[in-house]
């Protein structure tokens, strides 16, 4: 039987092609499973040891193997502590997996993100392996360089539309203010001086990355650099220089300085950038209520190192560092705040990604997720 249906109508004709034109245009302009939508989030992160997932394990050699890594990982990765890390549990929130640092040469993984952050790193001195702006600098020519690959027919990259609607992180400026505590022998006024040169390498580092098509940001400010064990056992001190909590008062006002202005910068560029959606983490809170109610968590000696030398009331000694011949690590490692005297647990990690999930410490409260 022949169909009756024919093209014979210059009408029907010419309403077919429109139809036909529509829907490519419109499968075009939505893709399905596009980089950058609800099901597959993309993170740019930037920063030092806190979220450092082998970056500097990658750009230098050193190693940082075992007892790092020895409660999740049970291998080194480059990571400071027993195990994951405040940003490996945001990805998992996340369902991605882990980000691959950009210098990892084997078998990286970008299609979830990218972490351009190394141990050590500062927002100054600038140029230098590894300060923010160098990173920011790696990070124009790994767009660059993907986008390129991506019109040769590379494939597991980060897209232009990737890009655009990733949400960029950072995490800096704990270093800048230790170096700047340790050169001023504990003075706040010289610190205080410098502060405002680190906040400005922040300030452009948004910009930059802004000009780039970037308009997505999680910024988390510093934490309570003088609750560390470290901290404690190096500068000899009296109860007069402790808080209320055992955590030194000139890293505290430092700190609080430090956060005032990075907030206050965070404001600036949300009246500046009217279509960005900056977010600004208040990390201090989180660690301290850590720190002062540890009881509640299921913490014991909060300024005491798991992984170290030297016993009571620190276990840090520079002589005998984690993973340096000496050391030794507590009984139960999820009871400790601290890993090695600096780097925290992954059971304090755990706790403090919790609270920031919650979005109770964020400005504005935008949770994690709904940037996709």
């Amino acid at each position: 039987m022949r169909s009756s249906f024919t093209l014979s109508s210059p009408l029907l004709f010419l309403s077919l092609c429109i139809y036909f034109l529509l829907f490519f245009n419109n499968s075009r302009s939505k893709p399905l499973c596009h980089k950058g939508n609800k099901s597959s989030p993309i993170l740019i992160n930037f920063g030092d040891s806190n979220s450092d997932t082998g970056g500097l394990l990658a750009g230098t050699g050193l190693r940082i193997g075992l007892p790092h890594g020895i409660t999740f990982f049970h291998e080194g990765t480059g990571r400071f502590g027993d195990g994951r890390l405040i940003i490996d549990f945001l990805c998992e929130s996340l369902n991605l997996g882990f980000l691959s640092p950009y210098l990892d040469s084997l078998e990286p993984n970008f299609e979830s993100g990218v972490n351009f952050a190394v141990a050590g790193a500062m927002t100054l001195p600038r140029f230098v392996p590894f300060a923010l702006d160098v990173q920011v600098r790696q990070f124009k020519r790994f767009q660059s360089r993907s986008l390129n690959l991506i019109a040769q027919g590379s494939k597991g990259l980060i897209d232009e539309y990737g890009f655009q609607n990733a949400l960029y992180m950072i995490d800096i400026g704990q270093n800048d203010l230790l170096v700047a505590l340790y050169a001023s022998n504990l003075t706040s006024t010289p610190v205080l001086e410098k502060i405002p040169s680190f906040l400005a390498e922040i300030k452009l580092a948004v910009q930059k990355l802004y000009e780039r098509g970037a308009r997505k940001f999680w910024i988390h400010n510093t934490g309570p650099l003088g609750c560390a064990p470290k901290e404690l056992a190096l500068h000899p001190h009296n109860d007069t220089d402790l808080d209320q909590i055992g955590c030194f008062k000139v890293h505290k006002d430092m700190a609080k300085a430090f956060n005032k202005g990075l907030k206050a910068i965070c404001n600036e560029l949300r009246s500046t950038y009217k279509d960005a959606t900056i977010v600004y983490v208040d990390i201090y809170k989180i660690k301290y209520k850590l720190f002062r109610e540890y009881k509640n968590y299921g913490f014991t000696k909060p300024h005491k190192a798991c992984c170290g030398y030297g016993g009571e009331p620190n276990n840090y000694n520079v002589k005998a560092t984690c993973g340096r011949h000496g050391y030794t690590i507590c009984a139960n490692v999820s009871q400790s705040i601290v890993w090695d005297g600096v780097h925290y647990t992954e059971a304090a990690n755990q706790v403090v990604a919790s609270h920031i999930l919650s979005t109770e410490f964020s400005t504005p409260q935008i949770s994690l997720e709904s940037f996709w």
